[in-house]
């Protein structure tokens, strides 16, 4: 079979019927290369993607590369505020909106929806979406803050056999496609620490409502971002680990730091902290630090580094930053510093970032510079791909709640006081 079946229902029990043809191996482990580029195993399917778009806020309004992709065409979007749905439609070139999700999840003539909604939201409308036979990509984090959302995500993937993506932007970002590949060309050797900061202060002015895109009288009115817990949102950081090693975080000791700003002491989450600061353990045994920073004298960006047996990496997706990227290659050499001990040197090289953006990997039409380091475009395009050649995408269920799980998991260690606790983590579907 070569075509997506029109109906819904139909289409929701040929995936379930056929799942071991459409979910090849896992993508896990992959090269770059095989990654954004290799042929795979599955039926292809010939005809374009039909996708909804769903979110119009900032996030939302910067994938228009869906509509400039050869195989995808945006045939409607979404939001509950007019001046929103609005900005979508010109976003998208799109001729047709509707009022809500629950609307746009009937039409039968689309094949996936983009949920770009408030991240507290985003299981409800993927569940929503996905009752109605409708592929999915949502904005991260896959669930939200708790384990029983994250069991009723994977659970609508598992029950559905329908394809479920995360726009998770780190493991499509320019540094860490480079890092990927100096790890699968074994530079690094073995990875045997982890570092890795989301580094934004500043985080009060998006807890309340600016009345830009809304009627005037709901300027002030509390968001979901209000008090939410830092960890609740540590995907970027923990999918620059997981995503390169395959490792899962397997435990974590967690603390966390709150002043006395009124959003801390009355916020919906009764979460007390601006900044949370975790250590984990991998399956592996390997530790990864990770830290989730709203507020403080920090500089924006995502300060990183991968400590192998062979290599460093430092880097930071943000250009304005302190912290050039750089490789720190160990030589084994000792020679005797100022201090009078003996130290092992090490050669330090400026990296030059590689333009991944310009792959011949990625159709020509999306081959421009785009959002967060360049990621956009391979994210539309690993989705609308995963969807022609029927197959797991690099971020699928199982992923991306190794993404987010942890953060939920920290934030219970940091409210107990840093108490030692284990992470669970799910299968691959």
């Amino acid at each position: 079979m070569t075509e997506f079946i029109d109906s819904p229902l139909s289409r929701r029990r040929f995936l379930q019927q056929n799942t071991a043809a459409f979910l090849a191996a896992s993508v896990a482990g992959m090269t770059v290369a095989e990654l954004f580029g290799a042929a795979r195993p599955g039926a292809k399917n010939p005809h374009p993607i039909r996708l909804g778009i769903a979110g119009g806020g900032p996030f939302g309004n910067t994938f228009q590369h869906f509509q400039d992709h050869p195989d995808c065409e945006v045939v409607g979007v979404t939001d509950v505020r007019p001046r929103r749905r609005a900005r979508l439609m010109q976003t998208y070139r799109c001729s047709k909106a509707y009022d809500s999700l629950e609307e746009m999840v009937k039409d039968r003539s689309m094949d996936a929806i983009a949920i770009f909604t408030d991240g507290n939201l985003h299981v409800d409308h993927v569940v929503r979406a996905m009752k109605h036979g409708k592929h999915v990509i949502s904005a991260c984090p896959a669930a939200w803050g708790s384990y029983e959302d994250a069991d009723r995500l994977y659970d609508a993937v598992k029950s559905s056999g329908l394809t479920y993506m995360m726009a998770e932007t780190s493991v499509f970002s320019d540094f860490y496609l480079s890092a990927k590949q100096m790890y699968d060309e074994g530079k690094f050797g073995d990875i045997y620490h982890f570092e890795s900061a989301y580094q934004h202060p500043g985080m009060e002015v998006l807890c309340h409502e600016t009345g830009n895109d809304g009627p005037p009288w709901e300027k002030g009115k509390r968001t979901w971002r209000r008090g939410f817990p830092p960890m609740f949102y540590p995907t970027h950081n923990i999918g620059y680990f997981t995503g390169m090693t395959g490792e899962r975080l397997v435990e974590v000791s967690c603390t966390g730091w709150g002043d006395d700003d009124p959003i801390l002491k009355d916020n919906a989450y009764k979460n007390p902290f601006w900044n949370c600061y975790g250590q984990f353990l991998s399956d592996k045994g390997h530790s990864a630090r990770i830290d989730i920073v709203w507020k403080g004298p920090v500089m924006p960006g995502h300060p990183t580094r991968w400590t192998g047996t062979k290599m460093s990496f430092y880097a930071n997706n943000n250009p304005q930053s302190a912290l050039h990227p750089a490789t720190l290659i160990h030589e084994g050499q000792l020679e005797k510093a100022s201090d009078g001990y003996k130290h092992q040197t090490g050669h330090k090289e400026l990296f030059q970032q590689e333009e991944w953006y310009r792959s011949e990997r990625l159709p020509e039409p999306l081959r421009v510079r785009n959002k967060h380091c360049d990621s956009h475009t391979f994210i539309c395009h690993e989705f609308i791909q995963a969807l022609k050649e029927r197959r797991r995408p690099l971020v699928h269920v199982a992923e991306a709640l190794a993404y987010t799980v942890p953060g939920i998991v920290a934030h219970q260690s940091a409210l107990r006081g840093g108490e030692k606790l284990k992470i669970r983590h799910y299968d691959v579907v």
